[in-house]
């Protein structure tokens, strides 16, 4: 846990390097677990099925209506269309850390 008020985004590499050292596997499998992970989560949300990993979290597809906006710039009226979008709600588990609780 950083206590630093200084924040950090971890990148790939360094979460293979993690992976690698929490599972003490080679960084080549780490990062074909990873690359592999995030084939299934993507495959999985483009068929409109949700992925659930109790305590962690659900990765679902939430849908938006369309709707009418506005050009900042113009102030012009457009239309919008509906869309998908993949979205992650985080478990009790993973808030509780994020929180700093057990």
């Amino acid at each position: 846990m950083l206590l630093s008020q200084e924040k950090h985004t971890m990148n790939k590499t360094e979460l293979i390097e993690a992976l690698a050292a929490k599972c003490d596997i080679s960084k080549a499998a780490a990062g074909n677990a990873i690359d592999g992970l995030v084939d299934v989560i993507t495959e999985t949300l483009a068929k409109g099925d949700s992925i659930s990993l109790i305590g962690f979290g659900t990765f679902a597809v939430g849908e938006r209506a369309a709707r009418t906006g506005r050009n900042p710039r113009t102030g012009a009226e457009l239309k919008i269309a509906a869309s998908r979008s993949a979205k992650f709600t985080a478990g009790a588990k993973l808030k509780a850390a994020v929180n700093g609780k057990k």
